[in-house]
Protein backbone atom coordinates (compact mmCIF):
# COMPACT_ATOMS: atom_id res chain seq x y z
CA UNK A 1 0.00 0.00 0.00
CA UNK A 2 3.07 1.93 0.50
CA UNK A 3 3.80 2.47 -3.30
CA UNK A 4 0.26 3.08 -4.43
CA UNK A 5 -0.66 5.59 -0.98
CA UNK A 6 2.74 7.63 -3.20
CA UNK A 7 1.30 7.09 -6.42
CA UNK A 8 -2.12 8.93 -4.94
CA UNK A 9 -0.85 11.46 -3.70
CA UNK A 10 1.26 12.46 -7.01
CA UNK A 11 -1.56 12.16 -8.62
CA UNK A 12 -4.02 14.15 -6.86
CA UNK A 13 -1.06 16.75 -6.93
CA UNK A 14 0.01 16.75 -10.60
CA UNK A 15 -4.03 16.90 -11.16
CA UNK A 16 -4.07 20.16 -9.43
CA UNK A 17 -0.69 22.32 -10.74
CA UNK A 18 0.68 23.62 -13.60
CA UNK A 19 4.37 23.08 -13.47
CA UNK A 20 3.83 18.63 -13.41
CA UNK A 21 7.58 18.15 -13.16
CA UNK A 22 8.28 19.74 -10.12
CA UNK A 23 5.88 17.45 -8.13
CA UNK A 24 7.93 15.43 -5.26
CA UNK A 25 6.49 13.02 -3.32
CA UNK A 26 8.33 11.21 -0.32
CA UNK A 27 7.80 9.01 1.88
CA UNK A 28 9.12 8.71 5.59
CA UNK A 29 8.59 5.72 7.66
CA UNK A 30 8.20 6.00 11.36
CA UNK A 31 7.15 3.27 13.69
CA UNK A 32 3.49 3.22 13.50
CA UNK A 33 3.38 5.87 11.12
CA UNK A 34 3.78 7.09 7.46
CA UNK A 35 4.44 10.77 6.67
CA UNK A 36 3.74 11.86 3.20
CA UNK A 37 5.93 14.77 1.98
CA UNK A 38 4.69 16.84 -0.46
CA UNK A 39 6.18 19.46 -2.59
CA UNK A 40 5.43 21.31 -5.56
CA UNK A 41 6.46 24.45 -7.41
CA UNK A 42 6.82 27.83 -5.45
CA UNK A 43 3.93 29.15 -7.57
CA UNK A 44 1.46 26.15 -7.23
CA UNK A 45 1.90 25.88 -3.56
CA UNK A 46 -1.90 27.77 -3.56
CA UNK A 47 -3.06 25.65 -5.50
CA UNK A 48 -2.88 22.45 -3.71
CA UNK A 49 -3.13 24.04 0.09
CA UNK A 50 -6.63 26.16 -1.27
CA UNK A 51 -8.35 28.63 0.08
CA UNK A 52 -8.30 27.94 4.43
CA UNK A 53 -6.53 24.69 3.80
CA UNK A 54 -9.38 22.88 2.61
CA UNK A 55 -7.78 21.66 -0.90
CA UNK A 56 -5.08 20.03 1.82
CA UNK A 57 -7.57 18.78 3.50
CA UNK A 58 -9.00 17.04 1.30
CA UNK A 59 -6.06 15.30 -0.04
CA UNK A 60 -5.61 13.92 3.40
CA UNK A 61 -8.90 13.18 4.12
CA UNK A 62 -8.60 10.65 0.46
CA UNK A 63 -5.34 9.37 1.65
CA UNK A 64 -7.20 8.83 5.40
CA UNK A 65 -9.74 6.81 3.18
CA UNK A 66 -7.63 5.16 1.03
CA UNK A 67 -4.92 3.70 3.74
CA UNK A 68 -8.16 2.68 6.44
CA UNK A 69 -7.42 -0.30 6.16
CA UNK A 70 -3.42 -0.54 7.03
CA UNK A 71 -1.99 -0.66 9.94
CA UNK A 72 0.20 1.88 9.54
CA UNK A 73 -1.34 5.46 10.40
CA UNK A 74 -0.60 8.13 6.84
CA UNK A 75 -0.49 11.57 6.80
CA UNK A 76 0.38 13.92 4.05
CA UNK A 77 2.72 16.77 5.08
CA UNK A 78 3.24 20.07 2.72
CA UNK A 79 6.71 20.96 2.66
CA UNK A 80 8.34 24.04 0.57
Amino acid sequence: MDDRALELVRFIAESLVIEKDEVRVRMIERDRAVVLELSVAPDDMGRVIGKQGRIAKAIRSVVRSATSDQRKRYTVDIVE
